[in-house]
């Protein structure tokens, strides 16, 4: 028997130096975390915007009546709008989850048209629309704000 104990599997001694290297080849920490976050975020962002959507359309009773708005359209036009954005959002979270290539740069330009369709519809539901719009501006940082393995070395 050794005095030295072993190494524990998966963890390298204290002395060889890779530790540290391997801790910084992991592209995790708060910044993946946040990707995930965003990632369900918009998938829940999207379930709701199509709910939202389905409301408008069923009945236009559910959203209060406004006066002149320089933005106005049908609660019927509005609700097409969410059940189609909102589907989209719903596509692309998931695609965020499943670490699709495609999903950072399809998030960060969906998630800015339902920040601008949000700011639209703010009229209709002023505290709903505003807690979406800051939503939208995490999403937008998450994506926007993570770095790949690549691009830091």
């Amino acid at each position: 028997m050794s005095q030295h104990a072993e190494p524990t599997p998966g963890r390298p001694s204290q002395g060889d130096g890779t530790w540290s290297r391997r801790s910084a080849d992991r592209p995790g920490g708060w910044a993946a975390g946040g990707v995930v976050f965003a990632g369900v975020l918009l998938v829940l962002n999207g379930a709701l915007a199509v709910l939202q959507g389905i409301a408008a359309i069923a009945e236009d009773d559910v959203y209060a009546r406004i006066g002149t708005y320089v933005y106005e359209m049908s609660l019927t036009g509005w609700g097409i709008v969410h059940v189609v954005l909102g589907a989209l959002v719903l596509v692309t979270g998931f695609g965020l989850l499943k670490d699709m290539a495609w999903a950072r740069v399809a998030g960060i330009v969906i998630a800015s048209l339902s920040l601008v369709a949000q700011f639209l519809f703010l009229p209709y539901a002023p505290v709903w629309s505003v807690i979406m719009m800051a939503i939208d501006v995490f999403v937008i940082w998450a994506l926007a704000s993570r770095q790949d393995a690549t691009s830091r070395g």
